[in-house]
Order: C-alpha cells, then structure tokens, then sequence
C-alpha cells in the first residue's frame, strides 16, 4: 500500500529533525541529549545503559566513531587473534581496532573480546582518535596518558577510577565528550562525523539530520518491521517516541495498536518509531478523519489549529511550523473527511491537561 507523504516533511529538514529530535531550553548538556546524540550518531546502542561493556562491544564502538565505519562490510574477516574467530560478531571492528593501535591484545595472540573494558584502556582508545601516540607520553605512558585524558576534560560526567569497568552510560559520555574534543592537530573531533558544535560548545544534535533520513512510513502489524528498513535491526539504534528502545517493545505496539509510525536513517543505521497510548512520552502518533480546520481571525490563510475525529472524539492539534500550516491550507493536500496519522509533540499544560502539536503526518 501506498502512503502519501505530506509536504510538512519534505519541504526542510529541519521539520524532519524536529520529528527526532524532542529538544527542550536545558537538553544540549543532559545526559538524554548526550545520549540522543550517540545513538543518532552510530556509535552505539543506547538502550540498557547499565550493561557493562565488553572490550569487543568497544572496539566496535571505537570504529563506529571514525569513517572506518564505511569499510567494514567490505572486509573479509580474517582470525588476527586466537580468541576471536573470524565469524565473531565484531571481528572486523576488533582487527582494526588493533591495527590501528587503538586497543591491545594479550600474551598469546589473545584479546579477550568477552573481558569488560575499563576506564584506562577507554583513555588509550579515545585519545588515539584524537591522534596522540606513544611517542606523545614520556615515563610512567599509564599515568601520563591519564593525565593528558583528565587535562582534555573527556572524563566529564564519568565518575571512575583507571582500573574500574565501564558500563554503557560511561560510554555514552566518553564518547560524547569525544566529540566535542579537539583533535592533537586542533582540529574539532565531531568533524569527522560531520557535527556542528553549538555557541555553548555542545554538540549541536540537529546537524545529525541528514538527506538519508526516510519516513514517516506508518507499518502496520500484518507487514515485518524488517522489511520496511534496508538494515539490519539487530544492530541498529531504536527509539520508541523519543526514548530508547528495542525490537520487542517497538513490536508490541504494532500488535497493541495495529501500527506503528515509523523515521530510519541508513547513514546512522536508526530507526524512530512512534506509537499511540503515551502518557509520559515527549511524542505520540493519533489517527483519525479531519473534521475541522481553524484559522486565526488575523489571518485567514494560515490554519492554525485542526481537529480530528478519533474513535467517535474530536480532538484538537495545534498547526504551528509553516510547513505544516502549508500542508493544511487551502493550498495543501489535506483537507476536511481526509484520514490522517498525526506524529505530535506532547505538552502538559499547568491543569494537566494535554497539548497536542503537529510536527509530521501521513495521508492513507
């Protein structure tokens, strides 16, 4: 079946980053912002952020961070160490990891992919990315390392001692604070992955919307989520109305409520999914029939609110972007008895009750 995309997604993609990204005044610096951004980035999976992280997951992590990334299904996996054979799920993240110098083995032609990562061989990783070598660390290299590490402030927001394992929130920061790191040459890191740094030097997430973003595609619960995303899922980043997620949880809505809403990126390798029944959630998706469309008295153009009939209710949205305003306009493509999904920000207002704002839509 064919979808109707709405002029409110195509004109800008800045509507489309708005769709991803649930921005708020104080988020650029909050551990959720850093976390978006990791996740939108491909660096990692953001869910579970309590797991421990093994040295295998961050070799991965390491070469998700540089344009290695693009060539690793290119490459034959071959066994460089005894211990990580070459149909090992990070095989090839592992080899260059080593090549490059990032990460060492062991005695024994070992690596240890299962073995947790710890707080020092993170530095040696990070710093390597950065460009510093061996040669760039005099005497004690452990504690010299350390140093130049704590000095370049990329422990920011991590709390653990050298030999401590790190989980995956420490890495979420580490590598967040990578990012906006200057390189040995002084060069800004994040540039590598082409990211824009705010006035306030943080990672401006908006710069992550790309070209290769696709969607709003509404899946519905007879079709296989895989087959409406040209990547793998199992390895890529998730989110569920604006919050992390997983495959099964993304599923069960489908099931739940007949579909879900969907963003993908194959640059990034992720998926924004959206779902209705969200009491807590930034986002929500509402489908119904356009029974209304309301203009401002001042303005007898621009629609700025409509309502839709929703099992039997009607309920009203807020029309405030240009392109959304556009699509619903007399000019647009939507008009009353229309059947929609509306991808909306959610608000509460000081009564509790909720604020429903227009940000993307799909025709069916």
């Amino acid at each position: 079946m064919m979808y109707k995309r709405g002029m409110a997604a195509v004109l800008t993609i800045v509507t489309a980053a708005t769709a991803v990204f649930p921005i708020t005044a104080e988020a650029s610096s909050d551990f959720d912002m850093r976390k978006k951004v990791i996740g939108i980035a491909g660096i990692m999976n953001v869910t579970n952020v309590s797991e421990q992280v093994t040295r295998g997951e961050f070799a991965y992590m390491l070469v998700n961070a540089t344009t290695y990334k693009s060539t690793v299904s290119q490459m034959s996996n071959v066994a460089v160490f005894a211990d990580v054979p070459r149909d090992h799920r990070y095989a090839a993240q592992i080899r260059i990891a080593a090549e490059q110098g990032w990460m060492n083995g062991y005695l024994g032609g070992l690596f240890k992919p299962d073995s947790y990562i710890t707080m020092q061989e993170a530095a040696k990783g990070l710093l390597a990315l950065l460009g510093y070598t061996n040669e760039d660390f005099t005497g004690d290299q452990l504690n010299s390392r350390l140093s130049k590490f704590y000095y370049l402030e990329m422990n920011e927001n991590v709390e653990r001692d050298s030999n401590e394992i790190l989980n995956k929130s420490d890495c979420i920061n580490l590598f967040y604070n990578l990012l906006k790191t200057d390189t040995k040459n002084g060069t800004f890191y994040g540039k590598v992955l082409d990211l824009e740094l705010n006035s306030d030097g943080e990672i401006n997430p908006l710069a992550l919307a790309d070209n290769n973003l696709k969607g709003p595609k509404l899946v519905r619960r007879s079709y296989d989520l895989e087959d409406w995303v040209p990547f793998s899922l199992s390895e890529a980043n998730l989110f569920l109305n604006g919050a992390g997620s997983s495959i099964a949880e993304i599923k069960s809505k489908m099931s739940e409520y007949g579909y879900v809403v969907i963003y993908y990126s194959t640059a990034t390798k992720s998926v924004w999914a959206y779902s209705e029944d969200n009491e807590d959630a930034s986002h929500t998706v509402v489908r119904g029939e356009v029974t209304n469309i309301y203009y401002n008295a001042a303005d007898v153009m621009t629609p700025n609110s409509i309502t839709l009939d929703t099992y039997g209710d009607d309920e009203k949205f807020n029309l405030e972007s240009s392109q959304v305003q556009f699509a619903f306009s007399m000019y647009g493509t939507v008009g009353i008895g229309d059947d929609v999904a509306l991808i909306c920000e959610t608000t509460e207002k000081s009564d509790g009750t909720k604020v429903y704002t227009v940000i993307d839509y799909i025709e069916y």
